[in-house]
């Protein structure tokens, strides 16, 4: 047999296709949804066409420290805990030991963030003090705290909303003195709660009223029950400040202003006291003198009647 021989024509070599290597693949990914222009409009501005209000933030990031020292009485107590539900922006911490000293309070708002400060302070059990300070730098004030009611004591029929702003008002006297208005200052910054805090309601529906009177301070809290009419109820609680000095400092420094008509709780149970003495002395003097006044009885007519003439009688008649 015979081997057969095949032949293969083979293509020039300019007709040679030289392979390349193959493409990558391409990863596959997920093509973004367009957006309609409705969206779009909507998103840019409003349905109006006007641009939407910026939204408003916390700038004004105002903060109290409410707290008292060790040693006041449970009504005391009471009262500064009506003050901490008025004040949604305030914060708490435990009593100040006697042994510190006021200027302690300072450290401990600035290990709380607080840039202001209301300190309660008890002296024999009977008198409460007050102090209003901005910390650090001042100014501060102390106040005697005088004809206190609490809202638990009253029980008026107002009731507002917890933790919404109040509208703070002060009567035209503050404006007339220069010490007033610092404390007019102090007490709208210590009060007034700050604007989008994060613990308040955006509502308006009760009044916190200062007005100065007779030397002092009175302080009143209303609920708003008609806008339109400015219809008023009032709910608590109720206290009197009585202005004793301003320091220029913080709790320290400087006398700003020092009350001339300031008369100690001391001072005046010792002229009570004193005005009870003299009244017992008056009535002891007019008792004596009754007692020394002689009495002399009356002469009766009838006794001569039954007289008996005596020889003597008779030896001075003859």
């Amino acid at each position: 047999m015979y081997n057969q021989i095949y032949f293969i024509a083979m293509p020039a070599p300019e007709e040679l296709v030289i392979a390349q290597p193959p493409e990558p693949l391409a990863t596959s990914k997920k093509r973004k949804r367009p957006k309609s222009a409705e969206k779009k409009g909507k998103k840019k501005k409003g349905l109006d066409g006007s641009k939407p209000a910026k939204r408003m933030t916390w700038t004004n990031k105002q903060r109290a420290l409410v707290f008292a020292a060790r040693g006041i009485t449970f009504h005391a107590r009471h009262l500064m805990n009506d003050l901490r539900i008025l004040m949604p922006h305030s914060k708490t911490d435990s009593k100040l030991e006697r042994k510190e000293g006021l200027y302690a309070i300072n450290e401990i708002c600035e290990m709380k963030n607080c840039n202001m400060s209301m300190f309660f302070e008890m002296r024999k059990k009977l008198d409460l003090f007050m102090w209003l300070s901005m910390v650090p730098n001042g100014p501060s004030a102390r106040f005697l705290v005088q004809n206190v009611h609490t809202m638990d004591e009253m029980r008026l029929t107002g009731n507002h909303l917890k933790s919404s702003r109040p509208l703070v008002t002060f009567n035209k006297a503050f404006d007339e003195q220069p010490h007033l208005s610092l404390i007019k200052e102090l007490l709208k910054q210590m009060f007034a709660t700050p604007n989008m805090h994060p613990k308040s309601k955006p509502f308006y529906d009760h009044v916190l009223g200062f007005t100065y009177l007779d030397g002092r301070i009175w302080f009143r809290n209303f609920q708003i029950t008609d806008q339109a009419e400015g219809s008023l109820v009032e709910v608590g609680p109720r206290f009197c400040l009585w202005l004793i000095k301003i320091f220029s400092g913080s709790f320290s420094g400087n006398v700003i202003y020092d009350n001339p008509n300031y008369k100690s709780p001391n001072q005046y149970r010792t002229e009570l006291k004193i005005a009870a003495s003299h009244r017992y002395k008056a009535k002891a003097e007019k008792n004596a003198k009754k007692a020394a006044v002689e009495i002399i009885p009356k002469e009766d007519e009838l006794d001569e009647i039954f007289h008996t003439i005596t020889k003597d009688e008779l030896k001075q008649a003859g």
